[in-house]
């Protein structure tokens, strides 16, 4: 499973990899989220909703969505409709964030 040093070799972008496995890292599954909002009410709110209940959320329409994958923040984004299906939403990404501003927020 892991590589040994014959294995490795050196990309044109200066960096070491395997070429044989990065197939295998290709095909990890990861969980991605868009985080649309997000509000704290008590449990006696939450037990009393039902079918059509509507729970504010703390951002505002036009504001970007985090997109997170497994935990971490890794882009921001503005919800669209899909062209193709308008039952359908979708995200644009407005902003990939690197690894400098992981701990940033909004």
């Amino acid at each position: 499973m892991f590589a040994g040093v014959a294995d490795l070799e050196e990309k044109s972008d200066g960096t070491i990899g395997d070429a044989r496995n990065i197939d295998t890292i290709l095909r990890i599954p990861v969980t991605v989220q868009v985080v649309l909002g997000s509000t704290t009410m008590p449990v006696s709110n939450l037990l009393k909703l039902g079918r059509g209940a509507v729970i504010p959320l703390d951002h505002r329409v036009g504001e970007p969505v985090d997109v997170v994958v497994n935990g971490r923040v890794v882009a921001r984004g503005e919800v669209v409709v899909v062209e193709d299906d308008t039952s359908r939403f979708g995200v644009s990404l407005t902003e990939v964030v690197g690894p400098e501003t992981l701990g940033e927020r909004r």
